[in-house]
């Protein structure tokens, strides 16, 4: 609750706009049964037609007065709940965006797509019903028990009683109802990670024949998530039927109880008429804010998740003082660097050393699992070493700012990651101002021109989500298209030709050679024809450098090596 008083600091003038106008509509609302007592004993009882059209409209004017309160109070609160919810998403989003890889795989995809939609769609309705009835429900409860003991002290003895039963009905279901709220927004995860899934790898589905097995994956999830969803609104809903029985039975007992002191003639028919109407007004503010018990339970248990998000701390924090690099520009070592990922029982890398120089191409090979794509996820620093240091420039990257490091670097990702949007905006992803002739010679250096010219509107063709209307091998070009646009001083090739033939390869190799003349290059290849040329290779088993030379050299030192050329020396001399 401070959280979300907090986050409603910034429209202060437009809640207390709120808070004010229904203070109005609710002091209109206490007045309206007092006058309409005394046309009851005044006006009817006595025959006094001109006091009651004078009264009457009086009465008339103050009703369009609190209508026309309610509808500017609750547009501000609609306005005030949607701007928070706006601003909330942002946060989150902004927050998220800092995470290291690791935050993400311990939240899930998944579930911080449902907490940034979801969860602060919930928290969102909670601050509009807020502003409108936890304001005005307190206030006419408060203003309806004072004019109900200034009607009646005697007959007020039944609000008395009546209050402590409400209360107890409202703290069962409430009790009842978070905890199963809380299940239920995990089992919203789960359906939304279930329909990632399918979403994300129809194909392999579908080619295995998995259909129906997903359908039943799909609606086990569903109808966990329905069965939840029921027994929860079957729990809230128990608490309107309650709360009007006891509105009920509390009518029954003032008319009663009312009906004897009239009799004895301590108390007015217009007093009693007044009194009732007050006490349903207690009661119907008990039982707005009983509304609010159908969404505090699930807003709560949502605010508790987005708060999660935004109190975890990114592992990889910027330094207090960061260090502008002065040294060798694109000049990588690497200095006994050891780095696990959380939970493993052995060091995906250990010992790592070596030096990567401008003008030099630095190729590392190796066999699955020997953490190839590892190292080289640590030079943009998307993980911290726990051991050992990065150097880049001559600057451990730990002291520079993400954004100077990054900036330096040009990443190809093993898996090409393309968006939805044009050829070339995907291409000036990285650099948003290069030119039509920018973009263009370097499609032409990933051999990329050819097939982008094909495509209806050539660089101007739409790309769908991921790039899901181009090839493999075609997204593997626009990714190195979009790494040479930017021209940065180091290029990290993770396993980028491993969808190309090998005529396409040898031509993006000569290209890449005669442009990256004066920049680093690191290449992660399985493929001997992409390393054999390399000024430098390193040779990864199980997490550790068992030799580093040319080609020529590896064949005569390293064992590891020799099984790898010999593995594809059938491949490569058809080659």
């Amino acid at each position: 609750m401070k959280a979300l008083l907090k986050g409603l600091r910034p429209y202060r003038v437009s809640v207390a706009c709120i808070v004010f106008l229904i203070f109005l509509q609710c002091l209109s609302t206490v007045y309206l049964p007092h006058q309409m007592s005394d046309i009851v004993d005044i006006g009817i009882v006595r025959g006094d037609v001109p006091y009651i059209l004078r009264v009457g409209g009086l009465m008339l004017g103050v009703s369009v007065a609190a209508a026309a309160c309610s509808i500017t109070a609750g547009f501000l609160s609609s306005r005030v709940a949607a701007s928070f919810g706006r601003v909330l998403r942002s946060k989150v989003f902004r927050h998220v965006e800092n995470f290291t890889l690791h935050e993400f795989d311990q939240i899930g995809t998944a579930s911080l797509i449902t907490r940034t939609t979801n969860d602060i769609a919930q928290v969102q309705q909670l601050v509009n019903m807020m502003l409108r009835l936890m304001i005005r429900a307190p206030l006419t409860a408060i203003g309806g028990i004072m004019m109900a003991f200034y009607t009646d002290a005697v007959l007020a003895i039944v609000v008395v009683v009546v209050m402590p039963i409400l209360g107890l009905v409202i703290y069962l279901v409430y009790s009842r109802g978070i905890t199963m709220f809380r299940a239920m927004q995990k089992k919203m995860d789960k359906l939304n990670r279930v329909v990632r899934e399918n979403l994300t790898g129809i194909r392999v589905i579908r080619s295995f024949n998995r259909i129906q097995y997903e359908q039943e994956r799909f609606h086990q999830a569903n109808f966990d998530l329905t069965n939840t969803a029921t027994k929860v609104n079957q729990t809230m809903a128990s608490l309107s039927p309650a709360m009007m029985i006891i509105l009920n039975f509390s009518t029954i007992a003032i008319v009663w109880f009312g009906g004897i002191r009239i009799d004895h003639g301590d108390m007015q028919i217009g007093s009693l008429m007044a009194f009732i109407q007050y006490v349903t007004q207690i009661l119907f503010s008990i039982m707005m804010v009983s509304m609010m018990f159908f969404v505090i339970p699930r807003a709560t248990a949502s605010a508790a998740r987005i708060n999660e998000v935004l109190h975890m701390v990114p592992e990889i924090q910027e330094p207090l003082q960061p260090v502008q690099p002065n040294g060798e520009k694109g000049a990588i070592a690497f200095e006994d660097v050891t780095f696990s990922y959380p939970g493993a029982e052995h060091p995906a890398i250990e010992h790592i050393s070596f030096q990567a120089k401008p003008g030099q191409i630095t190729a590392i090979i190796g066999g699955t699992g020997s953490g190839k794509s590892t190292l080289v996820s640590l030079i943009p620093r998307f993980y911290d070493v726990d051991a050992g240091r990065i150097l880049v420039d001559g600057v451990d990257i730990r002291d520079m700012s993400q954004q100077d490091l990054r900036q330096k670097i040009g990443f190809v990702p093993q898996r090409a990651v393309l968006f939805s949007g044009t050829v070339a905006d995907n291409l000036r992803y990285g650099k948003e101002d290069a030119t039509d002739e920018e973009i263009r010679y370097a499609a032409d250096i990933a051999q990329a021109t050819s097939f982008i010219l094909e495509m209806e509107g050539g660089f101007e063709a739409r790309l769908d989500q991921g790039g899901m209307n181009v090839s493999g091998g075609q997204k593997q070009r626009l990714s190195i298209a979009r790494a040479l646009v930017r021209r940065p001083e180091i290029y990290v090739f993770d396993d980028s030709f491993s969808a190309l033939d090998f005529k396409t390869e040898a031509k993006l190799q000569v290209a890449l050679r005669q442009e990256l003349q004066e920049a680093t290059v690191i290449v992660v290849a399985q493929r001997v024809s992409t390393v054999m040329d390399a000024d430098q290779i390193i040779v990864l088993d199980a997490g550790q450098v068992v030799g580093i030379g040319r080609h020529r050299e590896l064949l005569e030192t390293c064992q590891v090596y020799q099984e790898i050329v010999s593995s594809q020396l059938a491949e490569e001399e058809t080659a």
